[in-house]
Protein backbone atom coordinates (compact mmCIF):
# COMPACT_ATOMS: atom_id res chain seq x y z
CA UNK A 1 0.00 0.00 0.00
CA UNK A 2 1.13 3.83 -0.81
CA UNK A 3 -0.13 4.91 2.26
CA UNK A 4 1.65 2.43 4.10
CA UNK A 5 4.70 3.17 3.02
CA UNK A 6 4.42 6.32 3.20
CA UNK A 7 3.63 6.50 6.59
CA UNK A 8 6.74 4.50 7.45
CA UNK A 9 9.27 7.11 5.57
CA UNK A 10 7.58 9.50 7.81
CA UNK A 11 7.99 7.91 10.79
CA UNK A 12 11.71 7.04 10.21
CA UNK A 13 12.00 10.73 10.11
CA UNK A 14 10.28 11.34 13.09
CA UNK A 15 7.82 13.22 10.49
CA UNK A 16 3.87 13.62 11.15
CA UNK A 17 1.50 12.13 8.71
CA UNK A 18 -1.40 14.08 7.82
CA UNK A 19 -4.80 13.69 9.46
CA UNK A 20 -6.25 11.85 6.20
CA UNK A 21 -3.58 9.68 6.65
CA UNK A 22 -4.28 8.60 10.51
CA UNK A 23 -7.84 8.72 9.66
CA UNK A 24 -7.27 6.08 6.57
CA UNK A 25 -5.06 4.56 8.89
CA UNK A 26 -8.10 3.56 11.17
CA UNK A 27 -10.29 2.85 8.01
CA UNK A 28 -8.12 -0.20 6.83
CA UNK A 29 -9.85 -3.22 6.40
CA UNK A 30 -9.35 -6.18 8.09
CA UNK A 31 -7.74 -8.26 5.11
CA UNK A 32 -4.96 -5.00 5.53
CA UNK A 33 -4.24 -5.39 9.25
CA UNK A 34 -1.37 -7.26 9.33
CA UNK A 35 0.21 -5.20 6.73
CA UNK A 36 -0.62 -2.22 8.94
CA UNK A 37 1.01 -4.16 12.16
CA UNK A 38 4.32 -4.55 9.77
CA UNK A 39 4.69 -1.35 8.82
CA UNK A 40 3.86 0.40 12.16
CA UNK A 41 6.23 -2.38 13.48
CA UNK A 42 8.96 -1.21 11.37
CA UNK A 43 8.89 2.45 12.88
CA UNK A 44 8.50 1.28 16.64
CA UNK A 45 11.99 -0.84 15.80
CA UNK A 46 13.86 2.36 14.75
CA UNK A 47 13.48 3.95 17.53
CA UNK A 48 13.20 1.46 20.46
CA UNK A 49 14.05 -1.92 18.84
CA UNK A 50 12.44 -4.98 20.48
CA UNK A 51 12.31 -3.74 24.15
CA UNK A 52 9.35 -3.75 25.90
CA UNK A 53 9.15 -1.88 29.11
CA UNK A 54 7.10 -2.59 31.92
CA UNK A 55 5.19 -0.40 34.27
CA UNK A 56 3.29 -1.59 37.73
CA UNK A 57 0.54 0.81 38.70
CA UNK A 58 -0.69 1.18 42.48
CA UNK A 59 -3.76 2.54 43.38
CA UNK A 60 -2.69 4.80 46.31
CA UNK A 61 -6.32 5.76 47.45
CA UNK A 62 -9.33 4.33 45.81
CA UNK A 63 -13.22 5.16 44.84
CA UNK A 64 -15.26 8.04 46.80
CA UNK A 65 -13.98 10.57 43.73
CA UNK A 66 -15.91 14.07 43.36
CA UNK A 67 -15.32 14.10 39.46
CA UNK A 68 -18.14 12.85 37.62
CA UNK A 69 -15.92 11.41 34.27
CA UNK A 70 -18.36 8.68 32.97
CA UNK A 71 -15.30 6.08 32.24
CA UNK A 72 -14.49 5.45 35.71
CA UNK A 73 -15.51 3.28 38.37
CA UNK A 74 -14.35 5.71 40.64
CA UNK A 75 -16.43 8.26 39.81
CA UNK A 76 -18.92 10.66 41.50
CA UNK A 77 -21.95 8.19 41.76
CA UNK A 78 -20.36 5.39 40.51
CA UNK A 79 -22.26 1.98 41.65
CA UNK A 80 -19.47 -0.34 40.14
CA UNK A 81 -18.45 -2.12 43.47
CA UNK A 82 -14.74 -1.69 43.59
CA UNK A 83 -12.19 -1.49 46.18
CA UNK A 84 -12.66 1.43 48.67
CA UNK A 85 -9.94 2.65 50.71
CA UNK A 86 -8.25 5.75 52.22
CA UNK A 87 -4.34 6.28 51.36
CA UNK A 88 -2.13 3.24 51.84
CA UNK A 89 1.01 4.37 54.39
CA UNK A 90 3.77 4.71 52.84
CA UNK A 91 5.22 1.35 53.83
CA UNK A 92 2.65 -0.63 52.55
CA UNK A 93 2.62 1.64 49.08
CA UNK A 94 6.21 0.52 49.11
CA UNK A 95 5.23 -3.12 49.69
CA UNK A 96 3.22 -3.26 47.18
CA UNK A 97 5.61 -1.19 44.52
CA UNK A 98 8.17 -3.59 45.25
CA UNK A 99 5.81 -6.45 43.87
CA UNK A 100 5.80 -5.04 40.77
CA UNK A 101 9.53 -4.23 40.47
CA UNK A 102 10.54 -7.69 41.27
CA UNK A 103 8.68 -9.13 38.54
CA UNK A 104 10.55 -6.43 36.01
CA UNK A 105 8.78 -3.36 35.99
CA UNK A 106 11.07 -0.21 35.60
CA UNK A 107 8.79 2.01 36.14
CA UNK A 108 6.20 2.11 39.32
CA UNK A 109 3.05 5.04 39.38
CA UNK A 110 1.35 5.84 42.00
CA UNK A 111 -2.66 6.76 41.40
CA UNK A 112 -4.94 8.15 43.36
CA UNK A 113 -8.20 8.98 42.81
CA UNK A 114 -9.71 12.99 43.35
CA UNK A 115 -9.99 15.97 41.37
CA UNK A 116 -6.23 16.80 42.57
CA UNK A 117 -4.21 16.50 45.63
CA UNK A 118 -4.39 18.73 48.78
CA UNK A 119 -1.00 20.46 49.78
CA UNK A 120 -1.08 17.51 52.72
CA UNK A 121 -1.53 14.80 50.15
CA UNK A 122 1.21 15.93 48.11
CA UNK A 123 3.23 15.51 51.37
CA UNK A 124 1.73 12.15 52.04
CA UNK A 125 2.77 11.25 48.31
CA UNK A 126 6.22 12.49 48.48
CA UNK A 127 7.02 10.00 51.86
CA UNK A 128 5.93 7.21 49.91
CA UNK A 129 8.02 8.24 46.60
CA UNK A 130 11.13 8.29 48.90
CA UNK A 131 9.85 4.64 50.91
CA UNK A 132 10.00 3.68 47.04
CA UNK A 133 13.47 4.67 46.20
CA UNK A 134 14.99 3.78 49.33
CA UNK A 135 14.13 0.39 48.55
CA UNK A 136 14.34 0.64 45.13
CA UNK A 137 17.06 3.35 43.65
CA UNK A 138 16.89 2.75 40.27
CA UNK A 139 12.96 2.20 39.91
CA UNK A 140 11.23 5.47 38.06
CA UNK A 141 8.35 6.95 40.09
CA UNK A 142 5.36 7.96 38.02
CA UNK A 143 2.67 9.82 40.18
CA UNK A 144 -1.04 10.75 38.90
CA UNK A 145 -2.74 12.28 41.36
CA UNK A 146 -5.14 15.03 38.93
CA UNK A 147 -4.88 18.26 38.45
CA UNK A 148 -2.10 19.85 40.16
CA UNK A 149 -2.09 23.42 41.86
CA UNK A 150 1.08 26.19 41.23
CA UNK A 151 4.50 24.47 43.29
CA UNK A 152 3.07 21.08 43.56
CA UNK A 153 5.07 19.29 40.21
CA UNK A 154 8.14 20.82 41.73
CA UNK A 155 7.61 19.38 45.44
CA UNK A 156 6.79 15.78 43.59
CA UNK A 157 10.12 16.58 41.64
CA UNK A 158 12.32 17.37 44.80
CA UNK A 159 10.60 14.48 46.48
CA UNK A 160 12.57 11.88 43.67
CA UNK A 161 9.19 11.36 41.47
CA UNK A 162 10.46 11.21 37.58
CA UNK A 163 7.22 11.93 36.04
CA UNK A 164 3.86 12.69 36.04
CA UNK A 165 0.68 11.49 34.22
CA UNK A 166 -2.32 13.35 32.91
CA UNK A 167 -4.21 11.86 29.95
CA UNK A 168 -6.24 14.25 27.86
CA UNK A 169 -8.27 11.30 27.30
CA UNK A 170 -10.34 12.47 24.56
CA UNK A 171 -10.84 15.57 21.81
CA UNK A 172 -11.67 18.24 23.00
CA UNK A 173 -14.60 18.67 21.09
CA UNK A 174 -15.84 15.98 22.71
CA UNK A 175 -14.47 16.21 26.28
CA UNK A 176 -17.81 17.55 27.62
CA UNK A 177 -19.89 15.18 27.09
CA UNK A 178 -17.98 13.11 28.78
CA UNK A 179 -16.38 15.26 32.08
CA UNK A 180 -18.57 18.37 33.48
CA UNK A 181 -16.24 18.91 36.62
CA UNK A 182 -13.22 20.07 35.11
CA UNK A 183 -12.12 21.22 31.71
CA UNK A 184 -10.22 19.89 28.84
CA UNK A 185 -7.75 22.97 29.61
CA UNK A 186 -7.63 22.08 33.09
CA UNK A 187 -5.82 18.71 32.20
CA UNK A 188 -3.24 20.20 29.65
CA UNK A 189 -2.50 23.00 32.03
CA UNK A 190 -1.40 20.26 34.57
CA UNK A 191 0.92 18.61 31.74
CA UNK A 192 2.53 21.86 31.24
CA UNK A 193 2.94 22.01 34.77
CA UNK A 194 4.81 18.67 34.73
CA UNK A 195 6.78 20.00 32.24
CA UNK A 196 7.82 23.45 33.57
CA UNK A 197 8.91 21.26 36.62
CA UNK A 198 11.33 19.04 35.03
CA UNK A 199 9.04 15.78 35.49
CA UNK A 200 8.71 13.64 32.17
CA UNK A 201 5.24 14.33 31.21
CA UNK A 202 2.99 10.97 30.40
CA UNK A 203 -0.37 11.69 29.07
CA UNK A 204 -3.01 9.08 26.54
CA UNK A 205 -5.94 8.20 25.55
CA UNK A 206 -8.96 6.10 25.92
CA UNK A 207 -10.83 4.81 23.28
CA UNK A 208 -13.86 3.38 22.83
CA UNK A 209 -16.00 5.64 24.46
CA UNK A 210 -18.26 6.13 21.47
CA UNK A 211 -16.13 8.34 19.85
CA UNK A 212 -15.74 8.87 16.21
CA UNK A 213 -12.22 8.09 14.03
CA UNK A 214 -12.05 12.23 13.88
CA UNK A 215 -11.95 12.83 17.61
CA UNK A 216 -9.06 9.78 17.59
CA UNK A 217 -7.30 11.46 15.35
CA UNK A 218 -7.75 15.09 16.85
CA UNK A 219 -6.99 14.02 20.76
CA UNK A 220 -3.56 12.11 19.40
CA UNK A 221 -2.60 15.35 17.32
CA UNK A 222 -3.26 17.15 20.00
CA UNK A 223 -1.27 15.11 22.04
CA UNK A 224 1.95 15.08 19.91
CA UNK A 225 1.50 18.73 19.95
CA UNK A 226 1.96 18.59 23.81
CA UNK A 227 4.85 16.55 23.58
CA UNK A 228 4.77 14.10 26.27
CA UNK A 229 7.75 11.12 26.55
CA UNK A 230 5.13 8.95 26.64
CA UNK A 231 1.19 8.48 25.64
CA UNK A 232 -0.93 5.27 27.02
CA UNK A 233 -3.66 3.78 25.20
CA UNK A 234 -6.27 3.18 27.33
CA UNK A 235 -9.30 1.05 26.15
CA UNK A 236 -12.69 1.33 28.14
CA UNK A 237 -13.49 -0.43 30.62
CA UNK A 238 -17.06 -0.44 30.88
CA UNK A 239 -17.60 -1.12 34.23
CA UNK A 240 -21.00 -1.84 35.44
CA UNK A 241 -22.08 1.09 37.57
CA UNK A 242 -21.25 4.02 35.62
CA UNK A 243 -22.58 5.99 32.55
CA UNK A 244 -20.81 3.98 30.09
CA UNK A 245 -21.20 0.28 31.20
CA UNK A 246 -22.89 -0.14 27.86
CA UNK A 247 -20.09 0.89 25.36
CA UNK A 248 -19.14 -2.38 23.72
CA UNK A 249 -17.83 -0.69 20.69
CA UNK A 250 -14.03 -2.52 20.08
CA UNK A 251 -12.97 -4.93 18.31
CA UNK A 252 -9.21 -6.68 18.62
CA UNK A 253 -8.74 -5.63 14.69
CA UNK A 254 -9.52 -1.72 15.79
CA UNK A 255 -7.74 -1.77 19.23
CA UNK A 256 -4.30 -2.66 16.98
CA UNK A 257 -5.54 0.23 13.88
CA UNK A 258 -5.68 2.77 16.84
CA UNK A 259 -2.33 1.41 18.42
CA UNK A 260 -1.02 2.15 14.92
CA UNK A 261 -2.01 5.24 14.20
CA UNK A 262 -0.76 6.50 17.28
CA UNK A 263 2.43 4.63 16.49
CA UNK A 264 2.55 6.80 13.24
CA UNK A 265 1.55 9.94 15.02
CA UNK A 266 4.24 10.07 17.74
CA UNK A 267 7.04 7.79 16.33
CA UNK A 268 9.95 8.38 18.86
CA UNK A 269 7.35 8.45 21.70
CA UNK A 270 7.07 5.44 24.57
CA UNK A 271 3.60 4.48 23.11
CA UNK A 272 2.26 2.32 26.17
CA UNK A 273 -0.45 -0.58 25.96
CA UNK A 274 -2.90 0.51 29.00
CA UNK A 275 -6.29 -0.94 30.57
CA UNK A 276 -8.53 -2.92 28.68
CA UNK A 277 -6.24 -4.83 26.78
CA UNK A 278 -7.51 -8.16 27.94
CA UNK A 279 -10.58 -7.03 27.76
CA UNK A 280 -10.23 -6.66 23.91
CA UNK A 281 -7.27 -7.63 22.55
CA UNK A 282 -7.79 -11.31 23.94
CA UNK A 283 -5.85 -13.58 22.19
CA UNK A 284 -4.43 -10.65 19.70
CA UNK A 285 -2.45 -9.10 22.49
CA UNK A 286 0.48 -10.45 20.98
CA UNK A 287 0.17 -8.19 17.76
CA UNK A 288 -0.06 -5.28 19.84
CA UNK A 289 3.80 -5.65 21.34
CA UNK A 290 5.04 -4.13 17.56
CA UNK A 291 3.38 -1.23 17.87
CA UNK A 292 4.04 -0.30 21.40
CA UNK A 293 7.64 -0.04 23.58
CA UNK A 294 5.15 -0.43 27.19
CA UNK A 295 2.67 -2.05 29.19
CA UNK A 296 1.24 -2.21 31.95
CA UNK A 297 2.16 -5.60 34.47
CA UNK A 298 -0.07 -7.27 35.88
CA UNK A 299 -3.37 -5.78 37.16
CA UNK A 300 -4.65 -1.92 37.14
CA UNK A 301 -6.42 0.42 39.43
CA UNK A 302 -9.93 -1.07 39.78
CA UNK A 303 -9.78 -4.11 37.75
CA UNK A 304 -7.25 -7.21 37.13
CA UNK A 305 -5.20 -7.78 34.28
CA UNK A 306 -3.85 -10.95 33.26
CA UNK A 307 -1.64 -12.85 35.49
CA UNK A 308 1.84 -11.16 35.38
CA UNK A 309 4.01 -14.69 34.55
CA UNK A 310 1.96 -14.53 31.22
CA UNK A 311 2.32 -10.87 30.42
CA UNK A 312 6.25 -12.12 30.10
CA UNK A 313 5.88 -15.71 29.16
CA UNK A 314 3.57 -13.18 26.25
CA UNK A 315 6.63 -10.84 25.58
CA UNK A 316 9.48 -13.91 25.36
CA UNK A 317 6.87 -15.75 23.19
CA UNK A 318 6.50 -13.23 20.66
CA UNK A 319 10.52 -12.68 20.63
CA UNK A 320 10.44 -9.52 22.45
CA UNK A 321 13.04 -8.82 25.78
CA UNK A 322 12.39 -7.05 28.68
CA UNK A 323 13.73 -3.87 28.69
CA UNK A 324 16.45 -3.62 31.97
CA UNK A 325 16.53 -0.83 34.66
CA UNK A 326 20.00 0.35 33.15
CA UNK A 327 19.22 0.95 29.47
CA UNK A 328 17.44 4.32 28.76
CA UNK A 329 13.97 4.12 27.87
CA UNK A 330 13.40 6.96 24.69
CA UNK A 331 15.33 7.80 22.16
CA UNK A 332 18.87 10.21 22.45
CA UNK A 333 17.19 12.96 20.45
CA UNK A 334 14.32 13.14 22.94
CA UNK A 335 16.85 12.39 26.27
CA UNK A 336 18.40 15.74 25.44
CA UNK A 337 14.92 17.37 25.75
CA UNK A 338 12.31 17.02 23.58
CA UNK A 339 12.04 15.90 19.83
CA UNK A 340 13.29 19.17 17.87
CA UNK A 341 11.76 21.26 15.26
CA UNK A 342 10.76 18.35 12.91
CA UNK A 343 8.51 16.99 15.81
CA UNK A 344 7.47 20.09 16.54
CA UNK A 345 5.02 20.64 13.85
CA UNK A 346 2.72 18.84 16.19
CA UNK A 347 -0.93 19.32 14.40
CA UNK A 348 0.43 21.79 12.31
CA UNK A 349 0.92 19.09 10.00
CA UNK A 350 -2.09 19.80 7.95
CA UNK A 351 0.08 23.07 6.80
CA UNK A 352 2.15 20.72 4.25
CA UNK A 353 -0.78 18.67 3.13
CA UNK A 354 -1.03 20.18 -0.48
CA UNK A 355 2.79 18.10 -1.23
CA UNK A 356 0.82 14.96 0.20
CA UNK A 357 -0.71 12.46 -2.32
CA UNK A 358 -4.03 12.03 -2.00
CA UNK A 359 -5.58 8.96 0.28
CA UNK A 360 -8.33 6.58 -1.27
CA UNK A 361 -11.00 6.65 0.96
CA UNK A 362 -11.74 3.03 2.36
CA UNK A 363 -14.92 1.21 3.90
CA UNK A 364 -15.23 1.92 7.28
CA UNK A 365 -14.75 -1.23 9.58
CA UNK A 366 -17.65 -3.46 10.44
CA UNK A 367 -19.37 -2.65 13.44
CA UNK A 368 -18.24 -4.02 17.23
CA UNK A 369 -19.96 -7.55 18.17
CA UNK A 370 -22.18 -8.14 20.93
CA UNK A 371 -20.34 -6.91 24.67
CA UNK A 372 -18.50 -9.00 26.81
CA UNK A 373 -19.40 -8.34 30.30
CA UNK A 374 -17.90 -11.57 31.55
CA UNK A 375 -14.36 -10.00 30.85
CA UNK A 376 -14.51 -7.13 33.48
CA UNK A 377 -13.40 -8.54 36.77
CA UNK A 378 -13.17 -5.89 39.31
CA UNK A 379 -9.57 -6.37 41.69
CA UNK A 380 -9.70 -7.66 44.97
CA UNK A 381 -6.06 -8.64 45.30
CA UNK A 382 -3.09 -6.32 45.44
CA UNK A 383 -3.01 -2.95 46.79
CA UNK A 384 -5.62 -2.09 49.48
CA UNK A 385 -5.97 -5.52 50.14
CA UNK A 386 -4.50 -8.48 52.49
CA UNK A 387 -4.14 -10.78 48.99
CA UNK A 388 -0.89 -10.61 46.99
CA UNK A 389 -0.71 -9.02 43.90
CA UNK A 390 -0.57 -11.21 40.57
CA UNK A 391 2.90 -9.49 39.42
Amino acid sequence: MDLLNTLVEKGLRREPPTREEALAVLATSDDELLDVVAAAGRVRRQWFGRRVKLNYLVNLKSGLCPEDCSYCSQRLGSKAEILKYTWLKPHEASEAAAAGVAGGAKRVCLVASGRGPTDRDVDRVSKTIEAIKEQNEDVEVCACLGLLSAGQAERLRDAGADAYNHNLNTSEGTYGDITTTHTYADRVDTVHQAQAAGLSACSGLIAGMGEADEDLVDVVFSLRELDPDSVPVNFLIPFEGTPLAKEWNLTPQRCLRILAMVRFVCPDVEVRLAGGREVHLRSMQPLALPLVHSIFLGDYLTSEGQAGKADLDMIADAGFEVEGAGTATLPEHRERGGCGSVCGSGSGSAAGAATEQPVEPVEPADEAPAARTDLVTVRRRGAGTDLAPNA
